[in-house]
């Protein structure tokens, strides 16, 4: 029994480790700017996981230091995705599964128009020393990385669903959302 539980666990860090290094490949496949799929994964990855999503949060966090260097830059990733994941976390369970898409959907799209307001007090008080008014206009300069960032982050949130549902049937988790009757789903 105790076997079990320990080869578990292992299974369970393999896995989100895994999906970490998922995240951090799927950011460098960036052929329009600031447009990838990790809010997506951190979406999907919360309502199955909850708060263990975080470790692949954090293994992609940590590759992307690791990788692009432990710069200035690299630092504001420690909270930004920890706030999707929060926002995530937000949702009900066992709420309409439309619902759930249309909140996932909404507060990953915020995600992305905001992500450059998350970056913001860090580089305010970084490269502007509290001047909050060169801050505005860094955030002001790059609000079309951010559109483009919110308009990726809506399209893929419209395959959560079914990756949540994916997740779910291959660990052997309860979906975490009511299903829609359907004819064909009875």
């Amino acid at each position: 029994m105790k076997l079990n539980k320990h080869l578990k666990r292992i299974e369970e860090m393999v896995l989100f480790a895994f999906f970490g290094a998922i995240m951090y490949l799927s950011a460098q496949i960036d052929i329009v700017p600031n447009v990838h799929p990790l809010s997506l994964f951190i979406a999907a990855f919360t309502e199955v996981y909850r708060v263990k999503a975080l470790i692949p949060i954090y293994v992609y966090v940590f590759l992307e230091g690791l990788m692009g260097g432990f710069g200035l830059w690299w630092y504001p990733y420690l909270y930004i995705w920890t706030v999707l994941w929060l926002l995530i976390m937000l949702i009900p369970r066992n709420i309409n599964e439309v619902a759930a898409g249309i909140l996932i959907t909404v507060l990953t799209t915020l995600h992305g128009i905001g992500f450059g307001l998350l970056y913001m007090p860090y580089q305010c008080y970084v490269f502007f020393k509290g001047d909050w008014s060169f801050a505005y206009i860094w955030l002001l300069n790059g609000l079309p990385f951010d559109m483009m960032h919110a308009v990726g982050n809506f399209v893929s949130s419209l395959l959560s669903l079914p990756l949540v549902m994916l997740l779910c049937k291959l660990g052997n988790y309860q979906y975490p959302f009511r299903r829609i009757k359907t004819k064909k789903n009875g």
